[in-house]
């Protein structure tokens, strides 16, 4: 989870900025995990969110060779789909528009660079609904897994409106890879609405 300039995994504070903006927080959790992934810098403000959220959950918690990666997919949602960027954009088209800007101007970008750096090459989907939907997403995802289309999701929330921003992920993996808590709507909402994911 990252919400409010803390960055939680399982429960636990991983990471606690004190910048004065978004972009700042976010260059700072970067650094504080110590990634090396040119990329970033080129990323719209939600891609890095989302980015930094998975690469936290993937850290030590999943053997990324033990799918194939078609077996491995993304499903987002959020309220404001790109609305951050296409703002910003919109804003550059009274001068020079920005091509840089342009390019992240659909909320689906997210999910792209997830699955670049992790080479995620199965389902992936970006869903725009009013509030986070865990019963849509419990369903949606369970399907993917139980009809063997995809082996190991990423899953979650990835919302950010001007300074506004909420981000909680999950892995939902097909086998019993130790501790787990099972996938229900239930676990979900209570990850979602508690403090520190």
């Amino acid at each position: 989870m990252i919400n409010e300039q803390v960055v939680y995994k399982n429960g636990s504070r991983v990471f606690k900025g004190s910048a004065e903006n978004l972009p700042g927080f976010l260059l700072a959790t970067y650094q504080h995990l110590g990634i090396q992934y040119p990329r970033f810098h080129k990323m719209d403000n939600l891609s890095k969110l989302g980015w930094l959220a998975a690469e936290l959950l993937l850290d030590k918690s999943m053997d990324k060779d033990r799918y194939p990666d078609i077996k491995k997919g993304i499903v987002l949602s959020n309220a404001s789909a790109s609305l951050d960027t296409d703002l910003k954009y919109f804003e550059t088209t009274k001068t020079i528009a920005s091509p840089a800007l342009f390019v992240y101007t659909l909320p689906n970008i997210v999910t792209g660079e997830i699955c670049i750096r992790h080479h995620f090459k199965g389902e992936n989907a970006f869903f725009i609904t009013e509030n986070f939907d865990a019963v849509f997403m419990q369903q949606y995802v369970n399907n993917l897994i139980n009809n063997n289309i995809l082996q190991a999701c990423i899953c979650g929330w990835v919302e950010l409106l001007d300074e506004h921003y909420k981000t909680v992920l999950f892995l939902v993996e097909k086998g019993n890879w130790g501790l787990q808590l099972p996938f229900t709507a239930e676990i979900i909402n209570k990850t979602y609405q508690s403090e520190n994911g």
